[in-house]
């Protein structure tokens, strides 16, 4: 319900009397330079498949304070476990631009070698595991990560990403049994953005919120307003702080809004009205931190103008470089499945490799 849902920054960007934040300045600069890459590197990666120089592109427009809100809440050593739409959260630990387009173009410097579909990155050196594709099979496996974590006297905890559709599935309830009768360091984030592709969420759960759920599991669920950044870092860092303290997992419910399709192969005009889109717009997370960033002196309109030029001009050498590189070589197909190569796989890459040599008319010959 409405009055349930922490707020900080109203949607003019006037913060809530009585709170103090907790960020420093240069702190509140990155994290809004962050959200604003997020959402040029959206736009552009659509763009991209829009003309036919990718395959596929799953974004976030819209989404950007709950997804680097709760990610600014954990340290370096934590797991981050995303769904497909957590881009910024990977750019925000440090996963560079120049391999996020690499793994989209599934070039030769892709580190996944072009197995994965685009959008589904991975760096393990970062703790970001792997995307899958699948709806809600990334929640038993954070809360086994979590599981470990415990196990070994660890203090580190898992942020889990999910949408609101995910909480129709199995995998969610499996998830928050074990990590309530276990008490596993884990953050469950919900993205409600309203939509599972063309189901609302209200043909998703007769519950009156998705947060209400933990309590059927034995913890706490909080609701906080997704599209406001220090309102979801703040209920993150304490869900994280709890987590740490061995005191168990957090259902957190970020509502916020898809304001664009679910992916470049939806049309979102087919199933929802477009003056709905236009009410969520008007409450824009990046709109609303600049305006409070504005309020507080710290940001002006050249520092804006600066920060869009740059940012155009990363994304287009990031773009440019994974174009100009060619694809994983052929013997990627048969490396990093087994630690040593069979003779008959091995046999196998020797003629593809000799085949690649051949001049191409031989080729055609010999298939006549």
């Amino acid at each position: 319900m409405e009055h349930d849902i922490l707020s900080l920054l109203s949607e003019d960007g006037t913060l809530s009397q009585g709170w103090q934040c907790p960020l420093g300045v240069d702190e509140l600069r990155d994290l809004y330079r962050f959200m604003l890459m997020n959402r040029r590197v959206d736009e552009r990666m659509i763009t991209l498949q829009r003309q036919g120089r990718i395959g596929f592109y799953i974004g976030s427009i819209g989404e950007e304070a709950a997804i680097i809100g709760s990610a600014y809440a954990l340290r370096p050593e934590d797991w981050i476990v995303p769904c497909y739409r957590e881009a910024g959260a990977a750019f925000l630990r440090g996963y560079p631009l120049q391999r996020f387009t690499s793994q989209l173009f599934g070039n030769s410097t892709d580190s996944i070698k072009g197995r994965q579909m685009p959008n589904h990155w991975a760096d393990r050196d970062r703790k970001l595991l792997s995307i899958s594709s699948p709806v809600g099979t990334q929640i038993p496996q954070a809360v086994g990560i979590a599981w470990a974590a415990k196990i070994r006297r660890e203090d580190n905890c898992v942020l889990v990403y999910f949408g609101d559709g995910a909480t129709s599935g199995g995998d969610f309830h499996v998830g928050m049994n074990f990590a309530g009768v276990f008490k596993v360091p884990v953050i469950f984030l919900c993205r409600n953005n309203q939509w599972a592709i063309s189901v609302p969420r209200e043909r998703q759960t007769a519950a009156e919120s998705i947060a209400i759920k933990a309590k059927a599991y034995g913890f706490e669920g909080v609701r906080v307003d997704g599209n406001d950044l220090l309102a979801v870092y703040d209920t993150c860092r304490q869900a994280v702080d709890k987590a740490r303290r061995g005191e168990g997992p957090t259902l957190v419910e970020a509502v916020t809004y898809r304001q664009g399709a679910h992916s470049t192969s939806d049309d979102p005009r087919g199933y929802r009205a477009e003056k709905e889109v236009e009410a969520w717009k008007r409450r824009d997370p990046i709109d609303r931190l600049r305006a409070y960033l504005e309020k507080a002196g710290i940001w002006d309109q050249a520092q804006e103008t600066a920060l869009q030029d740059q940012l155009q001009k990363e994304i287009a050498a990031a773009v440019r470089e994974g174009e100009r590189l060619g694809p994983p070589p052929v013997e990627s197909l048969f490396e990093e499945v087994l630690v040593q190569v069979p003779w008959h796989l091995r046999e196998q890459m020797q003629e593809v490799l000799s085949r690649q040599k051949r001049p191409h008319q031989d080729q055609i010959k010999e298939h006549r």
